[in-house]
């Protein structure tokens, strides 16, 4: 083992060590305090979301500051809306007429698992959810965004300082590696695991209880009675959002035979670019790795970057490359999930072809995940609704900004579960509520009869049988 894995293991158990500490004192705060430290953490957050994004894109390479600032706003201000009134501490209920009592429990230290995609508004969030449920958080940060993610962390840990609780509640490992990141998820009490698939498999194979989200692979169906210029408006709104790095943004069109056509110039219209032939062949060149899986190189970028670096020339003004795909599965990468400004287009005869091309998308690599569809036909709604394996099904609005919580009434989020279905543990939109367990007190209802023997007394109390047996053995054992 080199001396950085070493040292990353060691400093993954100390800053736990540290972390649990803070945690036990913690438990001495009632909840108006809790809540008047979480407000301050969504307060300087907030204040700081502009910088942050920023720092995040010249680190990173990722992405577009003023969604990174989007992103941050939902991750402090939102979230903090929507947790503020939430019963985290002490007693949750005494229902004095069902004689039971409920009660609120930490899990403890958190290993918060940071992707390099969303690296401050996830670190904001996880923060703000671990704390409102009186629980500790140590991050480890992708390698590539370690600089952003700190920069965060001191925020917060400064915040906690000028409260005047201990600044152990929230830290982050200074060495990211392979091996520390894998004692952190082996020390800690509970995992929240937002990365790749392989990061989110290694948290469930830890041994430690993990609440992780699996990929996405959207499809967004645009059925025959959608209204196709706003579908497709809200389409490109969700897919440019931060140049695609968002998992729940759409990766595949679906539409119908009978609309493709005007489907095809409203994505026109709006900055979509259809690839064929050697242009094609060029981005499918530098869209996946050797091994299958995703370039790194065009994560986050826009359209022109990616036409640069494949060598292509584009009209000005493109804003997505857009490829008509006839198959779903390994060989056709626009089939799968791209966290960029490229897009898949599939035509079907009707919704029923639709439901099945929509299904075979999910299952390659997006199962669990999202799915979007711009309809007015409630039945088919509903058929989608009751029979596509997600947690999410988006309706008639931008599936980044709905899965999130921005354009639905879903919890603001930044941990999509999956279900089981998708690997994971949950399918919520992961929130305070999830980090926490419930201790119940139950008292007798007094609905059981119990017969009671009759009390002996006298003679017929006593066994002489036994009493004789017993002097026997005890004689016995002294011969």
């Amino acid at each position: 083992m080199v001396d950085k894995d070493l040292l990353s293991i060691q400093e993954a158990r100390s800053l736990v060590r540290a972390a649990k500490k803070a945690q036990a004192q913690m438990q001495e705060l009632d909840q108006e305090r809790i809540d008047a430290i979480v407000k301050a953490i969504a307060d300087a957050a907030y204040a700081q979301a502009e910088p942050l994004a920023a720092l995040a894109v010249e680190e990173t390479g990722f992405g577009k500051v003023e969604d990174k600032k989007a992103k941050n706003v939902l991750a402090s201000k939102s979230l903090w809306e929507a947790i503020k009134d939430m019963k985290t501490f002490g007693v949750l209920k005494d229902d004095k007429e069902h004689k039971i009592v409920e009660i609120a429990v930490p899990m403890g230290v958190i290993a918060g698992i940071v992707p390099s995609t969303n690296p401050t508004s996830t670190t904001i969030y996880k923060s703000m959810i671990a704390l409102k449920s009186g629980n500790a958080i140590v991050f480890t940060p992708h390698p590539s965004a370690k600089k952003c993610i700190g920069k965060t962390v001191e925020m917060i840990r400064s915040v906690l300082h000028d409260c005047g609780v201990c600044e152990d509640l929230v830290s982050v490992m200074s060495v990211p590696t392979i091996q520390g990141s894998g004692e952190l998820m082996k020390v800690a009490d509970l995992i929240l695991a937002t990365g790749g698939p392989g990061m989110v498999k290694a948290a469930y194979s830890s041994g430690t209880p993990a609440l992780g989200v699996g990929a996405g692979n959207v499809p967004a169906y645009i059925e025959r009675t959608a209204d196709i210029e706003d579908a497709v408006a809200k389409i490109f709104k969700s897919k440019t959002f931060d140049n695609g790095t968002v998992c729940a943004s759409e990766q595949s069109i679906v539409t119908e035979h009978c609309i493709a056509e005007k489907v095809k110039a409203a994505l026109a219209a709006n900055g979509g670019y259809f690839l064929h032939g050697e242009n094609l062949t060029r981005v499918k060149a530098v869209m996946e790795r050797a091994n299958g899986s995703m370039n790194p190189d065009i994560v986050g970028r826009d359209a022109q970057y990616i036409a640069k670096l494949a060598g292509i020339s584009v009209p000005a003004g493109t804003r997505l490359l857009i490829s008509d795909e006839k198959g779903i599965g390994p060989r056709y990468p626009f089939s799968k999930e791209k966290l960029t400004a490229l897009l898949g287009f599939y035509v079907v005869e009707d919704w029923k072809e639709a439901c099945e091309t929509c299904h075979a998308l999910l299952e390659n690599g997006g199962v669990g995940h999202s799915l979007s569809i711009h309809s007015h036909n409630e039945e088919v709604i509903r058929e989608f609704g009751l029979k596509k394996p997600v947690s999410r099904m988006l309706v008639n609005t931008p599936s980044t900004h709905g899965a999130v919580g921005l354009s639905t009434s879903l919890f603001p989020s930044f941990t999509l579960g999956c279900g089981t279905v998708g690997g994971s543990s949950t399918s919520d939109n992961v929130t305070p509520l999830n980090l926490m367990n419930i201790r119940r007190i139950a008292y007798d209802l007094g609905n059981v009869c119990c017969d009671s023997a009759p009390a002996k007394t006298g003679a017929e109390s006593i066994d002489v049988e036994a009493i004789t047996a017993m002097i026997v053995k005890q004689l016995k054992a002294m011969v």
